[in-house]
């Protein structure tokens, strides 16, 4: 494992590179469907963060853009960043094909306050199957806090890190250490978006961050939590136990105990 802890960034890269043309032909992601109607953001992520129109938004992570896009739909002024060229490239052609204006940078994370020059935001945006990709969240946190102007603020929803400790099937018992936070190697072919996808790039290194650490890397950024708000849905099979609702809600079976599946986090910059 310390060989491809090492190489994590390269490993990570290079899957989600193979997967941007994958992800864009995928019925997951519906781009059909978006390109009719650009909004792939969820209900309650637009009821927290609230009116949009004006504000100069960052979404860090932005893979190939559809949810950037949506919020420029809902007028803000977006800036999209991602490490992924191929994603980056998507990204843009999305903007000028719907004719949506969108700034779209390629750049990794950490580098996203140099990647910009310095320029700050009302709104940092990071959405669901980001932090597990990056190893240190508090040198996350530290930019997030560089790249905020006064009052601004950090939207942060993300599945929630205990729903992944229990047993796929009847999410009833813990498999899994909730503290080991990792690195973790997976690989297998495929992806999230079509399982039966044919790829060479399978190998990846994750961490699966405990809530207190998502919370404490903020805190200690010196932004302000607003709130923390746990949900108990997803918006995906994550587990086999889980059943489908309207829409693409996923949630346990009616009688089954509720946990958390996802969560969502404001803090805002002094």
């Amino acid at each position: 494992m310390g060989d491809l802890a090492g190489r994590w960034r390269e490993l990570n890269k290079a899957y989600w590179d193979e997967r941007v043309p994958i992800h864009l032909g995928a019925a997951f992601y519906d781009m059909e469907g978006f390109r009719a109607r650009p909004d792939s953001l969820k209900d309650f992520e637009t009821a927290e963060v609230g009116d949009v129109r004006g504000k100069r938004l960052i979404h860090l992570q932005c893979h190939f853009g559809r949810d950037t896009l949506s919020w420029a739909v809902r007028g803000a002024q977006v800036t999209g960043l991602d490490f992924s060229p191929p994603a980056i490239k998507a990204a843009s052609q999305l903007a000028t094909e719907l004719g949506i204006d969108g700034r779209f940078l390629t750049a990794d994370v950490y580098d996203a306050v140099s990647a910009v020059e310095g320029e700050t935001f009302d709104i940092v945006y990071v959405s669901f199957g980001a932090l597990n990709w990056l190893p240190d969240i508090s040198r996350w946190a530290s930019v997030v806090a560089e790249l905020l102007a006064p009052s601004g603020y950090l939207y942060l929803a993300e599945f929630h890190p205990f729903s992944f400790v229990l047993d796929d099937e009847t999410a009833s018992t813990v498999t899994h250490d909730y503290f080991d936070e990792g690195p973790e190697a997976s690989g297998g072919p495929g992806t999230y978006a079509d399982e039966a996808a044919t790829t060479e790039d399978n190998e990846t290194v994750e961490w699966r961050h405990s809530l207190s650490t998502v919370v404490s890397a903020i805190a200690g950024a010196g932004l302000r939590i607003q709130f923390l708000h746990e949900h108990d849905y997803t918006f995906y099979l994550q587990r086999q136990s889980l059943e489908r609702h309207d829409g693409d809600i996923y949630r346990h079976p009616e009688g089954a105990p509720r946990i958390p599946l996802t969560y969502s986090i404001r803090a805002e910059k002094a």
